[in-house]
């Protein structure tokens, strides 16, 4: 059986946070949600995760400001995949995401479809790594 992931999503809007919290249930795995930055990075490394689903337009610090400050101060467990999610189809802010490390840049239309590849993803990478010491 494929290990639970812990997905952290800091999204703003408490409808799509919801949605995703069932998806990602769904899926197996467990969700922690945010609807800032602030209250997102004042958590940070409180408890592992593998994945964080990042809103690139928030309230206070947006997207790319908490990338650039995990980027800066990882967990003692490293910094996990980033995916900023956005309605923005901006090719300038998706090279600075990807320049600062995030995994993908994906248009919130586009989310649901991509989810499960996401979390297999980090399902298969996650027992990978547990093989290889």
């Amino acid at each position: 059986m494929a290990r639970q992931l812990s997905i952290a999503v800091v999204e703003d809007n408490p409808h799509i946070r919801q949605l995703l919290q069932d998806e990602i249930h769904d899926e197996g795995h467990r969700m922690i949600g945010f609807s800032n930055a602030e209250d997102f990075l004042a958590a940070y490394g409180d408890e592992p995760i593998d994945l964080i689903l990042l809103d690139l337009m928030l309230p206070g610090m947006d997207g790319l400001s908490c990338l650039q400050r995990l980027r800066i101060n990882p967990s003692k467990d490293g910094c996990p995949r980033v995916v900023i999610v956005t309605a923005l189809d901006d090719a300038e802010k998706r090279r600075i995401a990807l320049d600062n490390g995030a995994e993908e840049y994906i248009l919130k239309p586009d989310l649901f479809l991509r989810l499960p590849d996401l979390l297999q993803a980090g399902t298969t990478m996650t027992e990978e790594a547990g093989r290889h010491p």
